[in-house]
């Protein structure tokens, strides 16, 4: 069976000079300055409304990024294609091992789940061949390495982003369980912390952490007025070109960079819908 899912790209790929992407570069631009964020760490940022179908933000979205544990939703989006056109079966082992691998983002239930699809070469192959929108930027060339230092498997906000956008559009396999999975109880780096992000805030998100990488991607939904929900994407990864000495001081003090961006794009999506 061949099937090619022809998602949606992101609409309005313009937002050159948006309030909200100046804000973000001139917060990274003074944590620079003062040596909050080193010249060997590069930065990526989106943030788009999936009320309204724009960007509110886009810095650096297609460069291509270190994925660290950002990688396993995509895992999952080929395990699911399997399972939809009747190669895998997702029982309750399966179930139990995305669980594992999406909540507590265990590396040997994401290594199982890779090893079902075929391997890291297939895995890619796959995404790449019926999800070419959200794997443009995707290399994922390896099983995730016993100490967790995966720093091979690339991707990109941009793809992310269109994974989630799809996801939350209905575009995907089992999207529906895809979506129960990413919104699991777990810290992260978007609600997590974020001071500005307000109480009963639902999230659907993952994470990801290294030595070199630290990020989160995923959809946050804010309640507004007469009980209407607002959903929106935010995406932020910061990657060092060298290890931190620190792994807890840096991917903590990283974790609260993205923390500040969620709360600038949810004081943006305040102001536009009177939340």
């Amino acid at each position: 069976m061949s099937i090619l899912f022809a998602l949606v790209p992101l609409a309005n790929a313009s937002v050159v000079g948006s309030a909200l992407e100046r804000q973000i570069e001139q917060y990274i631009k003074s944590l620079r300055s003062n040596g909050s964020i080193s010249s060997s760490e590069r930065t990526a940022w989106l943030v788009y409304d999936l009320t309204a179908k724009k960007r509110m933000a886009s810095i650096n979205e297609n460069l291509s990024l270190q994925a660290a544990s950002m990688i396993k939703p995509l895992a999952a989006l080929a395990y699911f294609h399997q399972v939809k056109v009747g190669k895998l079966r997702y029982n309750s082992t399966a179930r139990g091992h995305l669980e594992a691998m999406i909540q507590k983002s265990s590396n040997t239930s994401t290594n199982w789940v890779i090893r079902q699809v075929g391997g890291p070469a297939k895995t890619q192959a796959l995404l790449k061949r019926y999800y070419p929108s959200v794997s443009q930027q995707l290399l994922l060339v390896e099983y995730i390495p016993t100490s967790g230092r995966t720093y091979r498997n690339r991707s990109s906000a941009g793809d992310y982003a269109r994974y989630l956008t799809a996801m939350w559009r209905g575009q995907l396999p089992y999207w529906q369980e895809m979506k129960r999975l990413l919104g699991l109880p777990g810290r992260d780096r978007l609600f997590y912390k974020a001071k500005r992000v307000p109480a009963g805030t639902k999230v659907y998100n993952k994470t990801g952490s290294t030595a070199m990488c630290c990020g989160d991607m995923g959809i946050l939904v804010v309640n507004g007025r007469g009980g209407r929900s607002y959903p929106y994407i935010v995406i932020g990864i910061i990657e060092n070109q060298r290890r931190s000495p620190s792994y807890s001081s840096w991917i903590s003090s990283r974790g609260n960079v993205i923390r500040e961006i969620s709360n600038l794009s949810y004081l943006e999506m305040k102001r536009r819908y009177a939340l």
